[in-house]
């Protein structure tokens, strides 16, 4: 067999082996595909660069946004719920809190507000805020002077970089949320882009901030929270395109001086989205209109299950 016969049998056979295992994928809940990528970024930022601040946070943030969940989930539910997504607001907490000396009293209060906010700041039984994002933008509003957001950028580091965007974008697209964080990174681009050049400043400067820890939990976890995410990929975009343009309302304010409370000097990427994403929420449950009960059988009357699912795959059944 010849060298080129051999290439073009090995091609397919490559081929076909990612896509086994493209598809093999699928049949993993995205939430814990969510997670094993905040677990990578947590391992990234603090080996390399020790972004932690002390083992404590992790376990105190980790800590109490579990046992909140775990709590308020049985007195609500009757039950404990999967627990993932109070492993991602702990270790965001974790991330992207930055409190003033040694304080542990912002991770404490922080994951609690995170956890809570889900059970009781709700509208036809849907929370409308991501949990960590509302958690640290209510501590930068109430005590700006002890907590701040971390600021430390992964620079010009390449590979720590690719390997992060790469999984997440990746991991983005098999959850089916890639539309979301491509739509806000280009208007971001472009807006700061503008606001650079109609600023007479560096345009680099005005984009590094997309290489940071904190933007990439802001682009996979929190802008494309499924849970508080409206429905349809055009209007996603379309809020996405509205918290690009509100974070550069707030970024152009800042440069002209205005009198802003100090969170969104600090995060107006946060802010932003703080600011739009319940909005845009809300208008969605909204013209969605409340959910019809359940019909109620006749006693004695059994009722076949719907014909959807008796062809249905595991993934779908475990995905309710």
């Amino acid at each position: 067999m010849s060298d080129a016969t051999r290439t073009t049998a090995v091609a397919p056979a490559e081929a076909n082996l990612l896509a086994r295992l493209w598809q093999r994928t699928s049949r993993i809940d995205p939430r814990y595909l969510i997670a094993g990528l905040i677990t990578l970024v947590l391992l990234v930022a603090q080996l390399r660069y020790h972004m932690f601040g002390g083992y404590t946070r992790l376990v105190i943030a980790l800590g109490v946004c579990m046992a909140t969940e775990a709590a308020l989930s049985w007195f609500d539910r009757g039950r404990v719920v999967n627990l993932q997504s109070a492993y991602i607001s702990g270790i965001s907490l974790t991330l992207l809190t930055k409190p003033q000396g040694n304080a542990l009293w912002p991770f404490v209060i922080g994951g609690f507000l995170a956890i809570s906010s889900k059970y009781v700041l709700r509208y036809r039984e849907q929370h409308l805020w991501n949990p960590t994002n509302f958690a640290i933008s209510a501590l930068l509003l109430a005590a700006p002077s002890k907590v701040a957001v971390l600021s430390h950028q992964f620079g010009n580091d390449l590979v720590t970089n690719l390997v992060i965007w790469v999984f997440g974008l990746i991991i983005a697209k098999r959850v089916g949320v890639l539309h979301i964080t491509l739509t806000y990174v280009a208007s971001f681009l472009v807006l700061n882009g503008l606001r650079a050049l109609a600023l007479g400043q560096p345009l680099f400067p005005e984009l590094a901030p997309v290489t940071g820890p904190m933007y990439q939990l802001f682009v996979f976890f929190m802008i494309t929270d499924p849970r508080t995410v409206v429905r349809g990929r055009r209007p996603q975009m379309i809020v996405a395109v509205i918290i690009a343009l509100v974070e550069a309302m707030i970024r152009f304010a800042s440069d002209q001086g205005w009198p802003l409370p100090t969170a969104f000097n600090a995060a107006p990427a946060l802010v932003a989205l703080w600011l739009v994403g319940p909005v845009a929420k809300w208008i969605d449950l909204r013209r969605a209109g409340p959910r019809k009960p359940a019909p109620v059988p006749s006693p004695g009357v059994q009722v076949a299950p719907p014909r959807s699912a008796r062809g249905s795959s595991p993934v779908a059944s475990g995905a309710r």
